[in-house]
């Protein structure tokens, strides 16, 4: 009789599923069901974009591999838009690395310089692969409080810490870090031999000229890693397009990893961004910047609603503070979902310290759903009633598997 295989890795089996994944697979089946949701936690903006003409690109060409570090016309193409719009410029042949998109990018950068053992400092709230990555490297993250000062951050460090993560502008906040914070950040981390890591995946969603990249600190790349996203601030998160931006010495150890685990960025996607980069960002750069207005505008219906957010003013989301809610953000996000039609995600998937909010996402919802969304959460924390037994019979009744929490710290 053959027997089956059931043991699995340690490292694999240690970390739990993506959270705001888990949340959006269920929203996914709801809709498959033909039920109409108000979806508020999707991670992306949705933009009317055209579809250009496939036919003026080499789709022979596109069938193949391709530079591993990215074709060389958009590493220019980058090069040349944080120039422009950002006042930085680095070495396109040398400085850049593309890759399927920039989670694997972030991941490459936390192999290349994470060994066993050492500590990696993220600052809460925090985008929730950070710390799974960082374990599936054998690394132990530790955690910054979302209302620790920068100042503060120096008194987190030990002999131990290798790594520095954050996220600007941030998700699930809006949070933009000002230029003194970085300053300080940058000096925080070379004064103690420290890696910086930032992920600037949003970079597009604020008023322009407000952005500066933490590149713009650290003009030798010593000590700062960017990492950033076409495919998210373009509106084109299916399409997995990200890079990363370092010290000319890591980008060739990041290569390295890049040609083992992913070969090449998908090399008609590059021709196609290439072709159309100048084109696609003047159609999406102004939807952009639309959807900031937007935020505006959602903000002071929050505010009239009499909502609490942690203060943010850039990218579409919002982190709305539930207080003294008798039941986790947890349970709270599962009980909107199935009871309100409404799609949150859970606090706790950014941090420790952030348990008691929601994230809200305003990228692919009309204003005016998005308000009575809101006025419905608000009735809900208002009445402050007990659902996790609720909540737990239907998913009994419904055959829907809970999360599966991994407590890790």
């Amino acid at each position: 009789m053959k027997t089956s295989i059931s043991h699995f890795s340690p490292r694999s089996e240690s970390i739990p599923e993506a959270l705001s994944i888990y949340i959006n697979e269920l929203v996914f089946d709801q809709k498959r069901k033909g039920i109409d949701l108000t979806t508020l936690s999707l991670g992306e903006a949705f933009f009317d974009i055209p579809k250009f003409d496939f036919s003026a690109i080499d789709f022979v060409k596109g069938y193949h591999y391709s530079d591993s570090q990215g074709l060389p016309k958009l590493r220019n193409n980058i090069l040349n838009y944080y120039r422009d719009n950002f006042k930085f410029s680095f070495n396109g042949n040398e400085d850049i690395l593309i890759t399927a998109g920039s989670k694997i990018a972030i991941y490459l950068a936390i192999i290349a310089t994470v060994q066993q053992g050492s500590e990696v400092l993220i600052h809460e709230p925090a985008w929730l692969s950070y710390q799974e990555q960082i374990r599936l490297v054998d690394g132990i993250p530790k955690f910054i409080p979302f209302d620790c000062l920068i100042s503060d951050f120096e008194d987190f460090f030990t002999n131990k810490t290798s790594l520095l993560v954050i996220n600007n502008p941030n998700n699930p906040v809006g949070r933009l870090y000002t230029n003194e914070e970085l300053r300080t950040l940058n000096d925080i981390c070379k004064k103690n031999g420290v890696w910086l890591l930032v992920d600037e995946a949003y970079s597009d969603f604020l008023e322009p000229g407000l952005f500066k990249s933490a590149l713009s600190f650290d003009k030798s790349m010593e000590t700062t890693i960017v990492v950033n996203s076409l495919s998210k601030n373009m509106g084109m998160s299916g399409w997995r397009i990200g890079y990363v931006i370092a010290h000319k010495n890591l980008i060739r150890e990041i290569l390295k990893l890049n040609q083992h685990l992913i070969t090449c960025a998908p090399t008609i996607l590059q021709l196609y961004l290439i072709k159309y980069f100048d084109d696609i960002l003047s159609i999406t750069l102004p939807q952009a910047r639309d959807t900031l207005s937007k935020r505006n505008r959602i903000m002071s219906l929050i505010d009239k609603i009499g909502l609490d957010v942690l203060p943010g003013s850039a990218t579409f989301y919002f982190f709305i503070n539930i207080k003294d809610y008798p039941n986790s953000s947890y349970y709270l996000s599962l009980f909107l979902l199935y009871y309100h039609k409404i799609s949150t995600v859970p606090g706790s998937a950014y941090g420790i310290s952030t348990e008691r909010f929601l994230r809200i996402s305003i990228g692919t919802e009309s204003e005016e759903r998005i308000y009575e969304a809101l006025k419905v959460i608000k009735s809900v924390l208002n009445k402050k009633a007990d659902i996790e037994d609720k909540v737990n019979k239907f998913f009994e009744r419904n055959n829907i598997s809970h999360f599966n929490f991994i407590n890790n710290n």
